[in-house]
């Protein structure tokens, strides 16, 4: 898949935009706070359907507007399609493919996009909830339909939270709690559907990541990865020492949907007395090792940057070999301040490859020159085109 062309309507700092993109790499240079990141942010959002620097979208949309529009023209082959969205400060956003409405979780079945980025790291180093996020947000690319299900899992949880809270400020217990069961069904048949969809991902990202790390890193670490269930008794959200990890045997839609409602059933006295529900993939955590030991915690920051990119480019691979629309998208935040020489070099070497590939970057010198051909200069959101080889 190729982005042809990006154009931006009171996104971010661009009151207007318009960014000619070609086969092979493209560099856009520019200071710190120029706007660069923010033509990334915007492909990636067609891609993903959300941010990889905030987690609402009211930031996205410029300052005294009430909605950004996202408009990118794609090249599948010989299929050209132009993807749209209007993203709001309140509300629900909107989307159009080719002109016509459309429902916004369609957005990724056209827009393919793996992002690396600064704050990849936080994915390794961070709180549970950077890896929900990049799982979930890979699971959206993989499998578009996932988009619904993870929306509806947190409407649900929303709900449910709100009648935990409002039982405990009345002091309702027992009898009185018939409507719990009712969101409790819903929750575990969602939530279920996305524990197990988790785990397969971790389970077809286990190669592919110990590959990438190899490549990388030039070493052999045996990155491991495995899920963290609430469900099994433990919070990983609160207690990273307090969860039990789920093998690839164990985790069936069946075993998860029963082990979900005993939990449920488990820690319901524990959920009243905090107004918050306490088990579901909404407190999972994906555990991340090297040389047998967490990633967070025990790895090097070498080793901690080497495993980031290492899921970063197995996503690419994963997504490279089950699509038929061809590559996704390759977009290099930033990235290659963050690394030694020695990374950057490999990691250049390993996307170079890709079908389309953006760099965007403070110093160009940064850039290793087998990623360097069509140059794109920006300035205080001012874009200016110049090129220097590759495709016309």
């Amino acid at each position: 898949m190729i982005v042809e062309h990006l154009s931006l309507v009171d996104f971010r700092n661009y009151a207007t935009a318009e960014l000619a993109l070609h086969r092979g790499p493209n560099v856009l240079v520019g200071r710190n706070g120029q706007g660069k990141t923010n033509l990334a942010e915007a492909v990636v959002f067609l891609a993903t359907l959300g941010s990889h620097r905030v987690s609402s979208d009211a930031p996205m949309v410029r300052d005294g507007q009430e909605f950004a529009i996202i408009r990118a023209r794609l090249s599948h082959g010989e299929r050209k399609v132009l993807a749209e969205v209007q993203v709001n400060r309140q509300g629900s956003n909107k989307a159009r493919i080719n002109g016509s409405p459309s429902k916004t979780n369609e957005l990724p079945r056209y827009a393919h996009v793996v992002l690396f980025a600064p704050e990849d790291l936080q994915i390794v180093r961070g709180d549970p909830s950077s890896r929900r996020r990049f799982v979930d947000q890979l699971l959206i690319q993989r499998t578009p339909r996932l988009a619904a299900v993870l929306a509806d899992y947190d409407r649900v949880l929303k709900q449910r939270n709100a009648l935990l809270k409002s039982a405990r400020a009345r002091g309702i217990r027992g009898e009185g709690l018939s409507t719990l069961d009712v969101w409790d069904d819903k929750l575990v048949a969602l939530g279920s559907e996305i524990i197990v969809t988790r785990q397969r991902l971790a389970n077809d990202l286990q190669q592919p990541v110990a590959d990438a790390y190899a490549a990388i890193a030039g070493a052999d670490h045996r990155p491991q990865l495995e899920w963290a269930l609430s469900i099994r008794g433990g919070d990983p959200e609160e207690d990273e020492d307090d969860a039990a990890t789920a093998s690839e045997d164990a985790v069936t839609p069946a075993a998860v949907a029963e082990q979900f409602r005993a939990s449920l059933a488990s820690k319901r006295s524990n959920e009243l007395d905090r107004g918050l529900t306490l088990t579901g993939p909404h407190r999972d955590d994906l555990v991340l090792r090297v040389r047998s030991l967490p990633v967070k915690g025990y790895a090097s920051h070498g080793e901690s940057w080497s495993v980031a990119l290492a899921l970063r480019l197995a996503s690419a691979e994963l997504l490279r070999s089950e699509s038929p629309a061809g590559d996704p998208v390759l977009i290099l935040d930033d990235v290659f301040a963050e690394l030694d020489a020695d990374r950057r070099q490999r990691l250049a070497a390993l996307t170079a490859g890709y079908e389309q590939v953006v760099v965007t970057a403070a110093v160009e010198e940064d850039i290793p020159e087998v990623l360097h051909a069509h140059v794109v200069r920006i300035t205080a959101g001012t874009i200016s085109d110049e090129r220097s080889g590759g495709d016309e």
